[in-house]
């Protein structure tokens, strides 16, 4: 049995937690073959994650990639109404009315190759100046100004890449999961609405929240801004609409899939796991007072937060150091410069030191007395559940799922707060007694509540379920008395659903 795979700028071309339990996922499931459809950036990237003999493809959906200048000029006029439906549907009038519609038909038209260059166009710049002139926000109050023809310029060129997996067939595996929302979904949603394939989609992190912090404003005019973030907003929602099941990493993440129109009763959060014998406790703590820091170097995780608390930790343990461990990933190296300026404007050079990737997570969580976490979003990270599994306190801030993950068995602490962050520390490192008790706890909590083998137990119940659903749903189409005449609509819905099991 085939399960498709969907990722957006995780597996199997970056590290990172996503990454992480994508690797468990298909190695666990040994029984399914996985077909990987990656949306990455131009196409060239390549794979750091070797995989395992059920991987039997991995595609790539490029979303940056150049796009030939015959098909930027190609504006089919037959696709400029479903464009204006799906545009007008971005306005802040329409109340999202009409974007679900319009977006399966601009994935017909698309699949035509007809959807790019339409974009790309005059006609669809005059159209969206039409029918969104004015910037308003979530709560309808009117913005600072009109859309400009700059703006709609804008707006259109990140639509058109935002846009372009529905260029791609859409999958054929009896199962679509996708890893994350928002344009991860899209492959999914095709391969739902063309051939009736059931959709799983899990949330790590929050898709939506995490565009209105990547889109802050001064990233584009308010007008540019507040369709685009419309936009991401009405394409999640019309995930939670059309996905079978949605499982979400934490209970945390349950409240914004209730608050943007998930069905309760189809939300089935799965925590995420480690395997606690990769894990083993450390046997002993460095000679000098030190705090440990690995992930990704991104704004989201808040290097800038770290290194503001660890100057204040100085101040009461002078001799303490802080290992940062990972990189910028593309497109993020700015930040990573951003953050070693500061580093030095701190006066760290020499006490916090920026160590790049390690072989081994271990590495990074033996390195410390204590683990850190400071990231302003986050879903249930691996890196918290990973050091807890090796007896290290960690001091987290308290977002997302962190804290159904911490418990009592670490400190939380407030997002964008150095001197919080910093009291905790200090705490830790001057209170060994605190220190190892919380080590021995976070343990005793990973192996009770956070198993990977628990973990993939709920995602092989779920496939199961799932593609059986489907497979019934067959069975009764075929079962169905020859004498009674089928309707117009229903051999093309049975070829379509036998054409996808074959």
């Amino acid at each position: 049995m085939e399960i498709t795979l969907i990722t957006e700028g995780t597996y199997p071309f970056h590290h990172g937690g996503v990454s992480v339990w994508c690797d468990q996922l298909v190695r666990d499931l040994g029984e399914y073959r996985f077909r990987i459809v990656a949306l990455c950036a131009t196409g060239s990237e390549l794979s750091i994650w070797k995989s395992p003999a059920n991987v039997v493809a991995v595609d790539k959906l490029p979303l940056w990639a150049s796009m030939p200048e015959r098909q930027k000029r190609k504006v089919q006029r037959t696709c400029l109404p479903a464009c204006a439906r799906f545009l007008s549907s971005l306005a802040i009038e329409s109340g999202g009315i009409g974007f679900t519609e319009s977006l399966r038909e601009l994935g017909e038209l698309a699949q035509a190759g007809e959807l790019s260059g339409t974009l790309s166009s005059k006609e669809a710049v005059d159209l969206l100046l039409a029918v969104a002139p004015v910037c308003s926000d979530r709560s309808g109050e009117a913005g600072p100004g009109r859309l400009s023809v700059a703006d709609a310029v804008d707006v259109l060129s990140l639509l058109e890449h935002f846009l372009r997996p529905l260029a791609s067939p859409p999958p054929e595996s009896e199962l679509c999961h996708s890893v994350a929302n928002g344009l991860g979904a899209l492959p999914a949603l095709a391969a739902k609405w063309s051939r009736g394939t059931p959709f799983l989609l899990t949330e790590h992190g929050l898709y939506l929240r995490e565009r209105y912090l990547s889109y802050g404003p001064g990233t584009l005019s308010q007008p540019a801004r507040a369709i685009v973030l419309r936009f991401f907003r009405l394409l999640v929602e019309t995930a939670y609409e059309n996905a079978d099941v949605i499982a979400p990493g934490s209970a945390y993440n349950r409240l914004w899939e209730l608050t943007n129109g998930a069905e309760p009763a189809r939300i089935h959060p799965v925590h995420n796991g480690v395997d606690p014998v990769c894990f083993p406790v450390a046997t002993g703590e460095p000679a000098v007072p030190t705090l440990s820091w690995i992930g990704r170097i991104d704004p989201l995780k808040d290097v800038e937060t770290l290194l503001r608390s660890f100057h204040l930790v100085r101040r009461a343990v002078p001799t303490c150091r802080l290992r940062i461990f990972g990189r910028a990933h593309e497109g993020q190296e700015d930040y990573q410069r951003r953050c070693v300026k500061l580093s030095a404007e701190l006066g760290l050079d020499g006490a916090a030191t920026f160590e790049g990737p390690v072989e081994s997570p271990l590495e990074a969580y033996y390195a410390g007395h204590v683990v850190l976490l400071t990231s302003i979003s986050e879903g249930l990270p691996y890196t918290v559940v990973e050091a807890m599994a090796s007896g290290r306190p960690v001091v987290a801030t308290n977002v997302g799922g962190v804290a159904e993950a911490v418990g009592d068995a670490g400190i939380l602490v407030s997002p964008r707060n150095p001197s919080e962050t910093a009291a905790a520390c200090v705490r830790l490192l001057t209170d060994p007694a605190l220190r190892h008790a919380l080590g021995e706890a976070a343990r005793r909590r990973v192996i009770e509540r956070f198993t990977a083998e628990r973990c993939f137990a709920e995602y092989r119940s779920l496939y199961a379920r799932l593609t059986m659903s489907r497979r019934q749903r067959i069975l009764r189409l075929l079962a169905r008395p020859p004498a009674l005449p089928l309707s117009s609509a229903e051999p093309r819905a049975l070829s379509l659903e036998c054409a996808g099991s074959s």
